[in-house]
């Protein structure tokens, strides 16, 4: 099953928060972003999703930032892929173009199946067992790929 670039972000920001805050570090969406290879507005699309959720915490101003909620440590990664991704069918049968095979098909009933099992298999994780393995704080500075901190390349970038 492939997720959609939403939920994959989501998911990587709760793993950066995660590991931002074993190191005790300030999580921002700008800091996620750039430790998840991503755009700050999708970031922030899905980090304000996450806040819905009851995931994440934000704070505004200067000492303002992202955490995680208890909840946010302690759900399962199925659970919140599940919300993430909403209540969507892996093949689309009924679309536009509907598949003539629906009536008579065994494949959706497979599919679903296997969704269910996809996500009982997620059920078994959360986010702090992601990121226990210390690696993973390599990049919840966050830094670039370089070992940038973020902060200096962007003024370094609005500089020139």
């Amino acid at each position: 099953m492939q997720l959609t670039r939403f939920t994959d972000l989501g998911l990587r920001a709760m793993m950066l928060l995660a590991a931002g805050e074993a190191g005790d570090k300030r999580i921002t969406t700008r800091s996620i972003a750039v430790g998840a290879n991503a755009s700050e507005h999708h970031i922030a699309k899905a980090v304000a999703r996450l806040t819905e959720l009851g995931m994440v915490q934000a704070r505004r101003g200067r000492i303002g930032g992202l955490t995680l909620t208890d909840a946010g440590r302690q759900a399962s990664v199925g659970w919140l892929v599940r919300r993430l991704e909403g209540d969507r069918e892996v093949i689309e049968c009924d679309g536009a173009d509907p598949c003539p095979l629906v009536p008579a098909c065994r494949l959706r009933h497979a599919l679903v199946a296997a969704k269910e099992a996809f996500y009982r298999e997620l059920d078994e994780y959360t986010i702090s067992d992601l990121t226990r393995d210390a690696g993973l704080l390599v990049i919840s500075g966050p830094q670039s790929r370089l070992g940038h901190q973020p902060d200096r390349q962007l003024s370094e970038r609005t500089a020139r």
